[in-house]
């Protein structure tokens, strides 16, 4: 396997052809801090440049997938439009990275995924979901656009009313949910989802690579377009609802929720 030079807060393992990628902050439910959002950005040239990698499985460790944005790193970003700048760039190059990455991405969702790990479970070519598990965009909640997220993928994955719904309400929707509307491909047990995501990875690891790498090519140059539609003007759009009044009193309500 190739050095991958990624942060404590994303781990890589190779199982032969495979590469497992998990998200490694399980006591804060591996919510995204800068240090994850940057390791994310750099990851998928890395996995792109690997030729031997012809599979990746993407997960968390513990109990969620992702729980999304920390909350002090959220804070942080709106108090400070030179690391926002920097933090917009990076998810960017997420999006990008993972359109554009030469091999297929399976998604292992074993446990909550909201807000960016949301956005990594749509950007997935293939997502096994544990029946235990839900997906959330929340953005809208607090106050902010989700430049990354639902608004920009769902609507190629599911009926433009559905995305439109979820994105606008941020709503929980549960797997079984998520499944029976396009949104993930399979709902399975809890204790599966990596047993299952794997066996996929390994199906498609021992197929011609070119052909597997030419056709995700093909299919993703659908969303390639979608991308390059929408998120110049999303990235704009989450930039300056940074400094909206209601994200910073919905951050400094949730905030205090915790402390108490």
């Amino acid at each position: 396997m190739s050095t991958y030079r990624v942060p404590e807060e994303i781990q890589i393992e190779a199982d032969g052809p495979i590469r497992i990628v998990r998200l490694n902050r399980p006591d804060v439910l591996n919510a995204t801090n800068h240090s994850l959002h940057q390791g994310l950005a750099e990851l998928w040239p890395q996995i792109d440049e690997d030729g031997d990698a012809r599979a990746v499985v993407i997960t968390g460790n513990g109990r969620a997938f992702s729980a999304g944005g920390d909350l002090d790193y959220i804070s942080e970003l709106a108090g400070d439009p030179a690391l926002r700048k920097i933090s917009l760039t990076h998810g960017k190059q997420i999006v990008t990275g993972m359109v554009n990455c030469r091999v297929p991405i399976i998604a292992a969702v074993n446990g909550p995924a909201v807000g960016l790990g949301c956005s990594l479970v749509a950007l997935s070519d293939i997502a096994f979901m544990a029946d235990t598990a839900h997906l959330a965009d929340p953005h809208v909640m607090l106050g902010l656009v989700a430049a990354d997220g639902g608004p920009i993928t769902w609507p190629l994955l599911t009926s433009l009313m559905l995305a439109k719904e979820f994105a606008l309400t941020g709503d929980r929707i549960p797997a079984e949910r998520a499944a029976a509307i396009g949104l993930v491909n399979h709902v399975v047990p809890e204790d599966a989802v990596m047993e299952s995501a794997l066996a996929c990875a390994t199906k498609i690891a021992k197929l011609p690579p070119q052909a597997v790498e030419d056709t995700r090519r093909v299919v993703n140059l659908h969303l390639q377009r979608a991308v390059t539609a929408t998120i110049d003007y999303a990235l704009t759009a989450e930039n300056r609802s940074f400094d909206s009044a209601e994200l910073r009193a919905n951050l400094d309500r949730m905030r205090s929720k915790t402390k108490d």
